[in-house]
């Protein structure tokens, strides 16, 4: 590539999930729909927690956080890929697109923390039982949620700050209705050999480890399960699992599977359906995941709506 041909862009084309004009009056009612549903869904489990003294414990003070971090995570990208179908208008600004990648990985990063942190949860629960008040304490949860916060801002500072050095091409065509971190990687022309390996090391930190983790943790929940004598106390015991472990199924699974098969060839629509999955449908669903199959939660939403 020419010296003349780089240059600091000003701006990046967000081409979307389709280009096609038919399609954007479907693609528009349905992220509208999903968009709402997870505010909706979100806000209700929110509320529905904080007004019952009787929801007032550590798994649902991390599910009210998970679910307040859901909203951020789907409001960083749904609402600019709504306005862009709507006015045919998909230009995105340089600045702006670092804002919007920095929030991206924030609040990824901060629902992966989550999900390890619940995880732990459960192990103490399960598998420690009796020291489960005297350890997971108000105190000890809330600086949970805080390392987590942290956690998040340094991972999403270090990408972003890495994603600023790279020098793009005159005309950047994004194929993603988001400024998304592979793709920018992708598109740059500058030698971005040593930056992806800082981003995957990375991905290993902020995301492998929490994946092991949540892995270590539920290999002891299984294993604490299959020693308990009753066959109730077991499916009572693998019950309060089963929610957690759908949702880092969706969300763990897809992400991954998308940032780690960036670097051999991956069609953009296969990226894009999974970033889908785990960036729009996964928030959405997870406040129904976690309140259909839960007796105290319909129980608090009957008193609340009383």
């Amino acid at each position: 590539m020419d010296p003349q041909n780089l240059t600091r862009v000003s701006e990046f084309l967000l081409l979307g999930l389709s280009e096609d004009p038919e399609l954007q009056p479907l693609l528009f009612g349905l992220f509208l729909s999903m968009y709402l549903l997870t505010m909706f869904g979100n806000l209700l489990f929110i509320l529905v927690v904080s007004s019952d003294p009787h929801l007032h414990n550590p798994m649902y003070f991390f599910l009210s956080n998970l679910s307040l971090c859901d909203i951020g995570f789907t409001s960083v990208t749904i609402p600019k890929m709504l306005t862009d179908i709507h006015t045919h208008h998909r230009i995105i600004s340089y600045v702006n697109c670092l804002i919007q990648l920095f929030f991206f990985l924030f609040f990824g990063c901060m629902d992966n923390l989550l999900l390890v942190v619940m995880a732990y949860d459960r192990f103490v629960a399960i598998c420690q039982p009796l020291h489960y008040p005297v350890i997971m304490n108000l105190h000890f949860c809330g600086l949970l949620v805080l390392l987590s916060f942290f956690l998040s801002l340094l991972d999403s500072q270090l990408q972003s700050l890495m994603t600023s050095q790279l020098t793009f091409c005159m005309e950047v065509e994004i194929p993603h209705f988001f400024c998304d971190p592979s793709q920018l990687l992708i598109l740059a022309c500058s030698d971005i050999t040593t930056k992806n390996i800082l981003v995957y090391f990375i991905g290993a930190i902020f995301g492998g480890v929490p994946v092991s983790a949540i892995l270590f943790s539920y290999a002891q929940i299984v294993s604490s399960i299959l020693r308990i004598p009753s066959s109730g106390g077991k499916y009572k015991a693998f019950s309060t699992c089963v929610s957690h472990l759908s949702v880092v199924c969706l969300f763990c699974g897809t992400g991954i599977g998308v940032y780690l098969s960036s670097a051999v060839s991956l069609s953009p629509m296969s990226g894009t359906a999974a970033t889908v999955m785990y960036s729009v449908v996964t928030p959405m669903l997870n406040p129904f995941i976690y309140s259909l199959r839960n007796r105290d939660i319909k129980r608090a939403l009957q008193r609340l709506l009383s």
